[in-house]
């Protein structure tokens, strides 16, 4: 089993710092939000993306898959009452050469072995698509 370890606290009324290793990100807890801060919806999209693109990086060399780029747009969806994400939508948006099958495969790898989309998909609908760069 791996454990993880984050710290943060609150800097004042407008923002609070996380931390782990020697990053630290600030984070946007102002009750009238922040446009320089991550809010909690928002890091929460993020540590997706970052399993997204972690996942990738750790099966290209697998399957031998050759790529020049990745992006990852997500949208989430809150529900007020009580407060919950209903729904993710993401696009994973590859820069290859490789075949529509290679790309499908790299997506079915990114789906079965991340942990924080695994995470998130029993809590929540996690939906998406692969696509390659234009």
């Amino acid at each position: 089993m791996l454990e993880y370890r984050v710290d943060a606290r609150r800097l004042d009324a407008h923002g609070s710092v996380a931390s782990c290793k020697a990053a630290t990100v600030s984070l946007d807890t102002d009750v009238n939000g922040r446009q320089d801060a991550f809010n909690p919806a928002e890091m929460f999209l993020a540590a997706i993306a970052a399993c997204m693109i972690k996942g990738i990086e750790r099966v290209t060399p697998m399957l031998k898959f050759d790529l020049r780029g990745v992006e990852v747009h997500l949208r989430g969806v809150r529900q007020d009452s009580p407060p919950k994400m209903t729904s993710i939508d993401y696009e994973l948006i590859v820069d290859t050469d490789e075949d529509d099958h290679r790309l499908e495969l790299l997506h079915q790898n990114v789906r079965r072995y991340g942990t924080i989309s695994n995470t998130v998909a029993t809590a929540t609908r996690l939906q998406g698509v692969i696509r390659r760069k234009t």
